[in-house]
């Protein structure tokens, strides 16, 4: 990181795209969606191999064959375009192929309004996958992370043979700003390690940390297998089988185990606070302003901001335990992220802090945690 600024006029969407390009990512497919549009744009410029795909079905399918012939896959979508490839990202899940979809969060039900942000879709990721499995799911609050956790998404999705979601939203990827780009660290191309054993391919054997070892379809020396349906090791469809059940709840597993080498926050800790609150995406830029703004006044608080938000890291749970108070800041109507970490259960010592088609401000922050400090 240099010392000498370089000052440029851009958007975190140049940076995300850039940060995957740089990382290994070699292929983008998508259908453009407001408030994706700009990672689709540069996308365009920046991937050797991008394909405009006619809806986004077809994207999430082209990107599965791509992925089984040893690319790895990005694409960019909002609510409307996402709901459409769910039943693809499960194929995909089940499979075993690793990508990369960027989800943009917007104002929703439906098609809602294309123009103004939310943080509408978390509770939707935590159920996406059939049975309730979990997917890796990451989120930015600045654009140091749209940098480094694009990157590190990249990675998990690679070395753990998965999909995996960057979760964002409209503020977050559409705001120009002034950024100095000598604070982004080099980011070095993640080497994938390919099956070369002369012993017989076993297409969903596990191997170190429950991931089944990866090789593209095309090979000339082995056979390999790749199916959505419930299946043994080889990858033969075996409906009720000791070992096909064991296979498909590894898949959960893989992704419980190995998300804490890939647990990244922010903890800001105030000695002696009883209130921590608790952010992420967007709304932690308020949280940090009303933060120092209540220690400014006395009040001692401290805050968490998640950036690995699905599965949820242990680590959570164990800082909350220190607090007599936890504030949940998050802009959607519901309270999806405390619905996540605390259930739906109303206690008086867990306080959601909401808000719809507008963003939360650092002084509705402050209001309601002076009730608690």
């Amino acid at each position: 990181m240099s010392n000498e600024k370089n000052i440029i006029f851009t958007d975190n969407s140049k940076i995300v795209i850039e940060s995957l390009a740089e990382a290994g990512a070699d292929v983008f497919i998508g259908y453009p969606i407001t408030p994706a549009n700009l990672l689709y744009h540069y996308a365009s410029k920046r991937f050797t191999t991008f394909m405009a795909a006619p809806d986004e079905i077809t994207t999430l399918q082209w990107m599965s064959g791509f992925s089984a012939s040893g690319k790895i896959p990005v694409t960019a979508t909002s609510f409307p375009g996402f709901a459409l490839m769910i039943e693809s990202i499960n194929m995909a899940y089940m499979m075993e192929l690793p990508m990369v979809i960027i989800l943009v969060q917007r104002l929703g039900p439906a098609t809602g309004t294309a123009t103004t942000g939310a943080q509408g879709d978390l509770l939707l990721l935590n159920g996406m996958i059939s049975g309730g499995m979990s997917v890796a799911t990451f989120n930015f609050s600045n654009e140091i992370d749209c940098w480094e956790i694009s990157a590190k998404a990249l990675e998990f999705a690679v070395k753990h043979r998965t999909p995996v979601i960057l979760l964002t939203s409209k503020e977050e990827m559409m705001t120009k700003k002034s950024f100095d780009i000598n604070r982004l660290n080099p980011i070095e191309k993640y080497e994938r390690e390919f099956y070369n054993s002369d012993e017989t391919y076993v297409s969903y054997k596990p191997e170190k940390n429950l991931v089944p070892a990866f090789l593209p379809l095309g090979n000339e020396k082995h056979q390999v297998r790749f199916t959505a349906s419930t299946h043994n090791m080889r990858g033969i469809i075996q409906n009720s089988t000791v070992e096909a059940m064991n296979n498909s709840k590894r898949l959960h597993f893989k992704n419980l185990r190995n998300i804490k080498e890939y647990t990244f926050y922010e903890f800001y800790e105030e000695a002696n606070a009883k209130t921590i609150i608790v952010s992420y995406g967007i709304t932690s830029q308020a949280v940090k302003e009303a933060a120092s703004i209540l220690r400014k006044d006395g009040k001692k608080v401290s805050y968490l901001i998640a950036k690995t938000l699905l599965p949820t890291p242990q680590i959570y749970f164990d800082i909350f335990s220190k607090y007599e108070n936890i504030v949940v800041a998050e802009e959607n109507l519901t309270g999806q992220y405390k619905q996540i970490l605390f259930g739906n259960k109303t206690t008086t010592n867990i306080i959601s802090i909401t808000e719809f088609g507008k963003m939360i401000s650092p002084a509705a922050i402050i209001k309601e945690v002076s009730n608690h400090v």
